[in-house]
């Protein structure tokens, strides 16, 4: 079955990759709740994350590709990606595959996550 909310997320990470804030901002609720991973912490609001994004591009460049996007209960939605993180020169910083955990309401963010782990409901029950 296909995601209701795919078309959303592609249009976030391509926006995200090309650096065009205003259009990845576009799919965001106006007090929309963002982890800032490479500060540590979170903020609120779309003035926010512009500013954290300002910085974060100031200091590396992070590429995210969105793999596999899973709707769940409770308005989420989980996007397996591919990060890929380098240092403005090129170099590589890290190269993982990470899951993006989005509630969504209306058709707009209202809050992301990041988990290095599968969701629970895609790891593989123990039987003895």
């Amino acid at each position: 079955m296909e995601s209701k909310n795919k078309e959303l997320m592609t249009k976030i990470y391509a926006a995200f990759n090309k650096r065009d804030i205003d259009s990845t901002l576009v799919g965001m609720s106006e007090n929309v709740d963002w982890p800032t991973s490479s500060e540590g912490g979170r903020v609120v609001g779309k003035k926010e994350i512009r500013a954290y994004w300002t910085r974060q591009w100031a200091e590396f460049n992070p590429h995210v590709e969105p793999l596999e996007v899973i709707d769940r209960e409770d308005n989420k939605t989980e996007v397996r990606v591919h990060q890929l993180v380098k240092s403005l020169d090129g170099v590589v910083l890290s190269d993982q595959e990470v899951w993006h955990i989005y509630t969504i309401k209306n058709r707009l963010i209202e809050r992301m996550d990041i988990s290095e782990k599968e969701p629970s409901f895609k790891q593989k029950s123990s039987t003895h």
